[in-house]
Formats: C-alpha cells, structure tokens, sequence
C-alpha cells in the first residue's frame, strides 16, 4: 500500500537549541491555519509529546528504532497520522478555531532527539534523528541556536547537510538572534549553500518552558502550558514560512505500507483475535459487548503519572480489555472492578508527600496487589509501590527503599526476564530504555529470602522486583516493541478476574 502523507523532521546540531520549541509552535501555528497535524517524538521521551498533544488536540506519538524495531517506524507514523488514532479537540487548538484532532493527519511534524546525528552510543548513529528521517524519507528543518555566533553558523549547517548522503536539510530556522542586524549576518553567510532560512525567532523569555531533574516540567503539570504554547504558536506563524514549510511538507515521497494496528499485532504474537478475548473457560467478550463485561485494568494519571505510551493503552484495548484512569494523588480507590493495574512513568518523588498523605489510595492499591492482582509498574510505578520514597511511606508492595541519586541514569538496554511474572516468561529478551535521578535499595529481588526474582538483567545488572502477581521495574518498554508483553499481561488480568466471576449455573 502506497499514500502521501506530507511530513518533516525538526532537528537540530545539538540539544538545546530550541528543537521542541520550533516544532511544537509549528504543530499548533498549523493547526491553526485550518490543518489537522500529528506529532511524533524521536527517541523514547515521554515529555515532549505531551506538549505535542496540546498542541495538536491527538495524542503525541514516538518514533524509536532500538525499542520497536526499524521494521514498524514507517507503519507507527501512519498510525499516528490516521483517522483511528485521532483524538478530540483538546487544549490551546479549540479555543482558537484549529480543527479537531480526529481524523487523518494533513501533515506530520517530527521532533528529533539531541543533535541530528546523535543516536544509540556505539551504534553508529542508530536510532538517531538522522536514522528515522531516513526511514520514513523526512526533510528535515533545522534549528540553530544562533545567540553566539553569526557566520559561523553557515560553516555548522553546511557540515550538518553534508555529513551523511541521503539527508535532505530543507530548511532552516535561526533561533535566539539577538536583533535582525544580527540575522541578517547569518542569512547572508547562508546564501551560497541555498538552503532556505524559513524565518527568525529572537529571545523571549515569555517562551521558555521551566526544567528539574529530567527535563522539561511537563505540559500535564503546568496550568500556564497552554497559554505559553499559546504565545508561542502566535510568534511562530508570524515569524516563519509557512507556506513554505508546507511545500518542504510535501516534497517527502510516498510512504508504502499500512499502518500499525494493535490488534494485528496482538495477532502477530498468538494474542489477538478469538484467543485474546477468550476468557478461562471459553468466556468470550466480542465489540459488542458493554465495558462491564470486559476485564478492567486500571492505569495511573494525574499529575504523578505522566509517561505512558498511547500505544500500550490501545493494545490493552484492542485485547478486549476495559482501561480506567485514576489519580493516585487525589482519588481515594482504585476504579470499581480492577482486574489488573498498570502503573506507568512520572515524578512520585517530585509528589511524594501528597502521594503518602493519600492514605486511602495506598490501602487499596495494596489490598489488590495482597489479593493477587497482575500489576505491571515501570520507574514512577516502582517507586511508588517501594515501602518508602525519600522517607514518605508508600505501597509498601516491594520490599525496598527509593530516593533520590546524585547522578541521572538515561541509558538503552537490552534485557532479558530471569523469571515468569505477569508481563514476561523467563527468557524473554526486549528492548527498553531508564530514565531516572533515583535509586531503590536493594536494586533488585532474588537477594535474600523475601521469595522475589529480579525483573530485568541486562549487561548494567539485575533490576527491579517480581513479586506474586508484581512485576515492578525501572525498564520502560514499548509494548507496540513487544506485543507478546501485553498480550501476557491481559491473560493474566481475564484469568485473575473469571476467578472472581460468578459461577454460571
């Protein structure tokens, strides 16, 4: 299958120079010239496509070589752009007249990861924003930070364009000139490379995104994100191109290839179909029947709980399941009828107070997981089943202690399962990445007789804790990476809940 869909890459020489700002002002100066836009994410970080998704009213996508494999980037943008993985109309974009995020994408704008080239260390730049522009035959638009430098700067973006055959820079974007005798400069050092400056932003503090320990602060944590992206979006349009952004948009050939379905990959791995949605004892659910009579597996969100994959919500869906979203800062029970909990990424030791004050949530949570609920948790989820964060009780389900490190952890691994637990049969090899400033003590079970297994071992160590029916580690992975994950989970999850069905008479 063949179909155009107009896209580009934003990347940048290195981090820092204003990458998310550019795109994600584009995204909403787009999507306010009357255009529907999707937002996709090099790289594994949670943080970006949540200013993505404000911007665009859809959810915010990542493109990651090293965790889903090359094989499914193409088909995972086209997901991202279709109809199927539109969302509603949500945050800055509805209040202004910008279309709805629902239905098929008009134009998809990439975010790179760190400099252009940067990818996987030791691979050869794998994974890098170059390897998915090539991938997915992407322009690139470039940012250059140009507050220290002026024709200099055409000597970085030449060496940026001619580094690697097969990278088309388009484009360019001078970012932080100091005034327009300063851009000028740097606009006529360009000229003879005709690569095409598609505008000029200068500094404004009114368009920085405040930062802790793991980058950005993000968007679902900060009231005044709209109104900033607001402002944003506004400078945007009237200092860049769009015109010619959207020709740059639409020189990208042809991508071939349908896009990712979760139920096809469910499929794929043995766990889609009839077999997903068959219970023990031949309980079947079909795309009829009412959410009630699907098992429910409960997710976190709220402001603790901001990092989690659209995809893995659309898997778990796509496997029959019901998912229901809950706050552990602020509701007081898990949704009515759990069969299953998945604690995703976020900050429990930014919130670890209010966390530990909600005595009611911590009770229930440790209620189910005692009664022998499937529980997957990743990082933030870690933490806060741990007995303790920074001294604030928690959960209380694993037996270890987290707090704060001195130093951050960001690394790919490649991990392997030491034992069966809900998410993974002993054996089982994925791809995963860390992203965290804390550390659990012990760092993984299986050390002493407390009847735990590590979670993950990879060439860093053992890590993490299974437990019963816990499987709590700091890996994230990218289950549309590695379906047969959730399609484990979710068996897990309809055995544990026909055990407390009714017996049919």
């Amino acid at each position: 299958m063949s179909a155009d869909l107009p896209r580009f890459v934003v990347a940048a020489p290195a981090s820092g120079h204003g990458k998310t700002t550019v795109a994600t002002g584009l995204m909403l100066a787009l999507r306010r010239a009357g255009l529907r836009v999707s937002g996709h994410k090099v790289g594994p970080d949670y943080i970006d496509p949540g200013y993505h998704a404000l911007a665009t009213g859809r959810p915010g996508r990542n493109l990651d070589p090293h965790l889903v494999g090359e094989d499914r980037i193409v088909p995972l943008l086209r997901h991202g752009a279709s109809a199927e993985a539109g969302g509603p109309a949500a945050g800055v974009g509805a209040s202004s007249g910008a279309p709805a995020g629902a239905g098929p994408a008009d134009v998809a704008v990439i975010e790179g990861v760190m400099g252009l080239y940067d990818g996987h260390i030791g691979g050869d730049g794998f994974a890098s924003t170059a390897h998915v522009a090539a991938l997915t035959g992407s322009p690139v638009i470039l940012v250059v930070d140009i507050s220290h430098a002026s024709r200099s700067i055409a000597a970085v973006v030449l060496g940026m364009a001619t580094y690697e055959p097969g990278i088309r820079i388009a484009g360019v974007v001078l970012n932080k000139a100091g005034s327009e005798r300063h851009s000028d400069e740097v606009r006529r050092a360009l000229a003879p490379l005709g690569i095409p400056v598609l505008g000029v932003l200068h500094r404004d503090d009114n368009v920085t995104a405040p930062s802790r320990h793991l980058g950005l602060v993000p968007a679902a944590e900060r009231p005044e994100a709209a109104r900033s992206l607001d402002h944003l979006a506004e400078r945007v349009a009237t200092s860049l191109d769009l015109d010619i952004v959207m020709r740059i948009a639409r020189s990208a050939p042809p991508l071939v290839g349908g896009p990712w379905d979760a139920a096809e990959a469910l499929a794929g791995v043995g766990g889609g179909g009839a077999d997903v949605r068959m219970g023990v004892g031949g309980a079947g659910v079909d795309d009829n029947d009412d959410d009630t009579a699907r098992p429910r597996i409960a997710v976190a969100g709220g402001r603790a709980f901001t990092f989690r994959y659209a995809e893995t919500v659309e898997l778990l869906e796509a496997a029959g399941c019901s998912v229901a979203a809950f706050d552990p800062l602020t509701d007081e029970a898990l949704p009515e009828g759990t069969a299953g909990i998945y604690l995703g990424g976020g900050f429990p030791e930014v919130h670890a107070s209010e966390l530990s004050a909600n005595g009611p949530m911590l009770s229930s949570l440790g209620a189910a997981i005692a009664a022998g609920t499937p529980t997957v948790a990743e990082c933030a989820g870690l933490l806060y089943l741990c007995r303790t964060v920074d001294g604030s009780p928690m959960v209380g389900a694993v037996p270890a202690d987290a707090a704060m490190a001195p130093r951050l952890t960001l690394a790919y691994r490649r991990s392997t399962a030491p034992a069966d637990s809900v998410l993974a049969a002993a054996g089982t090899a994925v791809t995963g990445h860390e992203f965290h400033r804390t550390a659990v003590s012990p760092a993984a079970g299986g050390a002493d007789d407390s009847g735990t297994a590590p979670a993950w071992v990879s060439s860093a160590g053992a890590e993490g804790f299974v437990t019963g029916s816990v499987h709590a580690s700091y890996l994230h992975t990218h289950w549309a990476g590695h379906p047969a994950l959730a399609a484990r989970f979710v068996a897990r999850v309809r055995a544990f809940a026909d055990t407390r069905r009714p017996a049919r008479l």
